[in-house]
């Protein structure tokens, strides 16, 4: 039996690498000459410099930045040199994980420390630069990054504003670099996203709750991408708001998108093609695909890791299963996830921290059960 495992990580019990451990102990105990190929894999959140390290030489290259709120950090991303190619984890400087519970505030974060990444690898020669898009504590609409890359927000008195989240509805003119050299510079936004910039699955609408937005907080950031989008129209001629993806990151794919002609890619397409499985697929010599998160609900059906992997499986005719520690699906179901099963691997009648801190078992007697069942005739 030839199985992929492409899960992402259990948020705050396992890194995707440990949960490919435990689904390796479980497919073995039920078949020991199974041959299992595993990817560490990225929508373009958290863990995107990692797979993309983990299939290609490149150097990591260390900075000092800003976290989401403007202090100053140790940075790191990737380059490679020969290649005059960038890898730029925006999680890594404007990540909700940097942040503890009582500092989260989605008006006040941006992505500005992202944009000194970016800077410094145009500085090292990066003609192409890939920003894998995901985990963010902002929604900023991409301002930040372009503020680190020499543009500048006025308000209608001409004042510059800070380029944080509050800020957007103030936006009354943008101010290009004024030597502005991006246009023999490639941008990639790679993420599995498709939300629009605002509206009811717009970036507030859909991401700022679990940034620390409340409903009139949400309100006040999708009112102010909608202003940006305005002056965006009316002063750089481009109407981008409503494509698919660009709610990525709080808006932060729009902003590449408008401000440096980015290109999107699929995030899981792109870390799989990187690593070489597409070949593996194309000679149909995967039988099953094993992926999964800490938590499924209706948000994994809008281009999260688990509905990426699915996607490509479907395209090969080859089944798709997801393991999950708890599953909250009201709107979306299997179909449209596009998942053969959903295995939930918590026991309902233990509590919440014994599930956590034993998932790694359960995971494997989950996937060894399931197997057992499922494929008993290979036994």
């Amino acid at each position: 039996m030839n199985i992929l495992l492409v899960p992402d990580k259990f948020k705050g019990s396992l890194t995707a690498r440990e949960v490919i451990v435990a689904l390796k102990k479980g497919i073995l105990d039920f078949k020991p000459t199974s041959q299992i190929h595993a990817i560490i894999a990225s929508d373009g959140g958290d863990g995107f410099l990692e797979a993309i390290t983990e299939n290609n030489v490149i150097e990591k290259v260390h900075i000092k930045s800003s976290d989401p709120l403007g202090r100053e950090i140790n940075s790191v991303y990737g380059i490679n040199a020969k290649e005059r190619t960038a890898y730029i984890e925006l999680a890594n400087c404007a990540g909700l994980s940097l942040l503890s519970s009582n500092e989260i505030n989605v008006l006040r974060t941006s992505t500005f420390g992202t944009g000194v990444q970016i800077k410094n690898a145009i500085g090292k020669g990066a003609n192409k630069i890939y920003i894998g898009l995901g985990g963010s504590a902002t929604n900023d609409g991409g301002i930040g990054i372009a503020a680190a890359l020499g543009y500048r927000f006025l308000d209608r008195n001409n004042n510059d504003l800070d380029p944080i989240g509050e800020n957007l509805s103030l936006i009354s003119k943008i101010i290009k670099p004024t030597q502005d050299n991006f246009d023999n510079i490639m941008f990639y936004a790679v993420n599995d996203v498709q939300n629009p910039l605002f509206g009811k699955m717009g970036a507030a609408m859909t991401y700022a709750k679990q940034k620390g937005g409340d409903s009139k907080v949400i309100d006040l950031l999708d009112n102010g991408l909608r202003n940006l989008d305005s002056v965006v129209k009316q002063q750089l001629k481009i109407d981008a708001a409503h494509e698919l993806g660009t709610g990525a990151a709080g808006g932060a794919a729009y902003g590449l998108k408008v401000f440096f002609n980015a290109d999107f890619l699929k995030g899981i397409d792109f870390i799989l093609k990187q690593s070489g499985a597409i070949h593996l697929l194309k000679d149909h010599k995967i039988d099953l695909i094993i992926t999964g998160e800490g938590k499924i609900d209706d948000q994994t059906a809008h281009g999260k890791l688990v509905n990426g992997v699915a996607v490509i499986g479907n395209q090969f005719n080859i089944p798709v299963i997801a393991i999950c520690g708890k599953k909250e699906l009201v709107n979306a179901g299997l179909k449209s996830l596009g998942l053969k099963e959903i295995i939930v691997v918590s026991e309902p009648s233990k509590s919440l921290e014994y599930n956590m801190k034993n998932v790694d078992r359960l995971i494997q007697t989950s996937i060894l059960y399931y197997l057992m069942k499922t494929y008993k005739n290979l036994t």
